[in-house]
């Protein structure tokens, strides 16, 4: 049995300066909170919490440093961060910073009758925070269904201004689904623009991944239980070999999945440690 690593698997360029940026802000000393969880991944969480880095989900704790993560905050969370006085250390994605730039303009431009679509998850951390930069003023679907419903029950008017924009690490080809369909119906009055906003590195570990897991016999997935990227990509790695494995860490794994003859494929989310990857290729090969 041979095992490989998914070169392009692991942490995004985000997540990996967030992660840097709290480990030299705790090797400095001091108390630093997380808003919510710096990356959707138990064992990292657990790696971090080693080192001190604490996760709150609200500000009802006494000031000290607080960590924006990766996914963003809405600008209400630091108005309140600075009123209780905390002092805040931004690490939200560029990419995402980008975004929430430009829903602000063009719901600026778009005012009063323009409208915008975000295609997220739900309550998602990232979504909540572009939602925000619109004081909430904002249709989010998570598929083309919940699309349709909207246009049906009025919540989104297509003789109106559309603009939409995607969650940063959302399928490509869904938004493409997305964006074709409200092309079909509204390309001829010019109302509607499509802003590309699935981050690069993102987009082209899909086409990487499509690769990857049709060159092996069997695929075992690594991600966090709260990974939205991880749900995503192993549903495309399970459509393109049915032999793929969810699993969080090295102790999920039942031999039975292997035959001694497979090539075997290690691969995970934005938000997977690449050390989390390697401890599960090890104990794979160990397995027979």
């Amino acid at each position: 049995m041979t095992v490989e690593i998914d070169r392009n698997s692991g942490f995004c360029k985000g997540v990996i300066r967030a992660i840097d940026g709290a480990e030299r802000l705790l090797a400095e000393g001091g108390v630093l909170y997380s808003l919510g969880a710096i990356v959707h991944n138990e064992a990292e969480l657990a790696r971090l919490r080693k080192k001190g880095l604490i996760t709150v989900e609200s500000l009802d704790v006494a000031p000290a440093s607080l960590l924006i993560r990766a996914h963003g905050e809405p600008p209400e969370t630091y108005r309140l961060a600075r009123e209780k006085g905390f002092e805040v250390v931004d690490f939200t994605c560029p990419v995402v910073l980008n975004i929430q730039k430009s829903i602000r303009e063009s719901w600026q431009q778009g005012r009063p009758d323009g409208q915008i679509v975000i295609f997220g998850k739900i309550g998602h951390a990232e979504v909540l925070g572009l939602v925000g930069q619109v004081d909430g003023k904002a249709t989010v679907v998570e598929n083309l269904q919940q699309l349709q419903d909207a246009i049906a029950s009025g919540a989104i008017d297509l003789a109106r201004r559309v603009d939409i924009f995607s969650q940063t690490t959302k399928s490509p080809v869904e938004y493409e689904e997305l964006c074709a369909y409200l092309s079909g119906r509204m390309a001829s009055d010019g109302l509607l623009t499509i802003h590309n906003t699935i981050c690069r590195q993102v987009a082209s570990r899909h086409r990487e991944l499509s690769d990857f897991a049709r060159r092996h016999d069997v695929i075992v997935f690594v991600a966090g239980r709260e990974s939205s990227n991880g749900k995503v990509l192993s549903e495309l790695c399970k459509s393109e070999n049915p032999r793929t494995y969810n699993i969080g860490s090295a102790s999920d794994l039942d031999p039975s999945w292997f035959r001694a003859e497979d090539s075997v494929g290690v691969c995970g989310a934005t938000s997977t440690p690449k050390w989390l990857l390697e401890e599960v290729a090890v104990a794979i090969k160990n397995l027979h």
